[in-house]
């Protein structure tokens, strides 16, 4: 396994990502314990879930399987970066009480603790927002950071879905405080959805964040799609479905697995290693629903990706540019 630090913080985190929004409502809880026991064999150090995973009724089943899982002992909890995520109503649905999501204090304090029961440990290492808060100040959400800091309930804050901007102002606001601040941000960014380019990553470098991709196969459109449709007779859904509709991107994928095959790659595999060349990425988060998907994210980690290769795929999939050159002269 290959390790990182996380940002400019003294953490060492795994170059991969565990992702755990799968288990509960794709993998039960037995096979979801399997493979957080394969990842932490394989060196994987670096687990991510939030309070909402499980999803309508069963919102926070995703850390309560995290839960029994370190509740088995043999170090698992000491050997894990565990990073949980605060935003969403956390309410029964249709009793979307006020207060019961986004960034107040309260709900902060609300929603580590609720976090802690089921997650069965007395700290979260990384504890993330889910979103923007365009109505709670960041003074309120660093006093309310810096609290939980001093009780030793978290030990780093980070962010998920921030614009550039907002990563500033955030920053900002908590070195006036004299606050450690945001120290990574989650995105999605992959080959086909690159406009974190553009502003996201170059603040999240500026300020000293680790950036952590999210859906780094597109949903599964970087995965192969078009092969596993034709030889395997399934039929796309979803995001899948719409892409493979639109003729350009079709022909899009269909360049980009024709180059892989060209050079004997796997276009999952491919798609992950490419992340892993980018500047200023920690790590992609893959979310496993079966053994056999871990161990091909895990086979990523030893891709080094031919020139020609990375060349072929920004042809493909063309960045944005930098800012201000990609919208101005």
């Amino acid at each position: 396994m290959k390790y990182t630090q996380l940002g400019r913080t003294g953490l060492k985190v795994s170059r991969l990502v565990l992702g755990t929004m799968n288990f509960g409502p794709q993998t039960n809880e037995s096979d979801s314990h399997a493979i957080m026991d394969s990842a932490l064999g394989a060196g994987l150090n670096f687990f991510d879930t939030a309070n909402v995973y499980g999803w309508g009724e069963n919102k926070g089943r995703t850390e309560e399987i995290l839960g029994t899982w370190f509740a088995q002992g043999g170090g698992r909890r000491d050997k894990v970066v565990l990073a949980t995520k605060m935003y969403g109503n956390m309410s029964a649905d249709g009793e979307a009480w006020p207060n019961h999501d986004k960034l107040s204090a309260v709900n902060i304090r609300r929603a580590v603790d609720a976090s802690l029961k089921r997650l069965q440990t007395d700290h979260i290492d990384l504890y993330q927002f889910h979103h923007v808060d365009r109505n709670t100040p960041f003074d309120e959400i660093w006093q309310a950071i810096d609290v939980l800091v001093q009780q030793g309930k978290i030990l780093y804050a980070g962010s998920s879905n921030f614009s550039g901007y907002k990563i500033a102002q955030a920053n900002e606001q908590a070195a006036r405080r004299g606050s450690l601040g945001l120290v990574s941000e989650q995105c999605i960014y992959n080959l086909v959805e690159r406009r974190a380019e553009m502003e996201v990553i170059p603040a999240a470098q500026e300020y000293g964040l680790g950036v952590i991709p999210w859906s780094p196969l597109h949903g599964g459109l970087l995965g192969g799609v078009i092969k596993k449709t034709t030889e395997g007779g399934r039929r796309a859904s979803g995001r899948a479905a719409d892409a493979l509709a639109d003729p350009a991107t079709r022909d899009r994928l269909q360049a980009y697995e024709d180059l892989l095959d060209k050079h004997g790659l796997e276009p999952g595999e491919a798609a992950l290693a490419w992340l892993l060349t980018r500047p200023g990425i920690t790590g992609p988060i893959v979310g496993p629903r079966t053994a056999e998907q871990l161990d091909s994210a895990l086979r990523a980690l030893e891709l080094d990706l031919p020139e020609a290769v990375l060349t072929g795929l920004d042809e493909i999939f063309p960045g944005p540019g930098p800012s201000p050159e990609a919208f101005a002269w």
